[in-house]
């Protein structure tokens, strides 16, 4: 990499993408990827749970990602945006490649979600205090779907708003999901 090049990796995010977007230039896209490789790769691993698959989306998400840079406008950080970018690829990949149940097939249901009647909702001490092998045991049996949300909310420590903004639904929505999957990996953490 050449001296000028070196400059623009003290760039924060936003200022790199738009001299990205302007030159056009690989290199400077070189720096983006070795900011963030591991962080996708890493969402990638948690929702698909396969070294091999990951990697694939990994780099399917970075080809993309080059591709459709210039939708970047900025509203959010970029770090939120390439989060969002990444996991809808990640549902993409599941839903069409996996062929199951499209994620947002049930909005309809969600929109002005409460707990069932007869039903209470899960405390997060409940899920927090579970043994972390045996939880990971039953993560790997639900549907991705479920996991992800799960560790949006438990592994990332988002807030419900935050999900809803990074998943693309309301925040009533992703409360009944949470309900739904927590209810879910609870049953199938005591069959184990």
């Amino acid at each position: 990499m050449e001296l000028d090049s070196l400059r623009h990796i003290n760039l924060d995010d936003e200022q790199l993408v738009a001299l990205i977007i302007r030159t056009e230039d690989a290199t400077y896209f070189g720096v983006l990827y070795d900011r963030y490789s591991d962080l996708v790769y890493n969402k990638c691993r948690s929702f698909v749970g396969s070294d091999a698959v990951a990697q694939d989306l990994t780099h399917d998400i970075f080809i993309q990602l080059y591709v459709k840079l210039y939708t970047f406008r900025g509203d959010s950080k970029f770090s939120t945006w390439l989060f969002s970018f990444t996991y809808n690829h990640c549902v993409n990949f599941y839903n069409r490649d996996l062929k199951k149940k499209n994620l947002e097939t049930d909005l309809i249901d969600d929109y002005n979600y409460s707990i069932p009647e007869g039903e209470s909702d899960i405390a997060d001490e409940e899920i927090l205090a579970m043994n972390a092998e045996k939880l990971r045991q039953a993560l790997k049996i639900a549907e991705p779907s479920e996991k992800i949300i799960l560790l949006m909310k438990y592994q990332d420590d988002m807030s419900i708003k935050t999900i809803a903004e990074q998943v693309g639904i309301g925040e009533s929505a992703v409360k009944m999901r949470l309900h739904r999957a927590k209810k879910r990996v609870l049953e199938i953490y005591n069959s184990l």
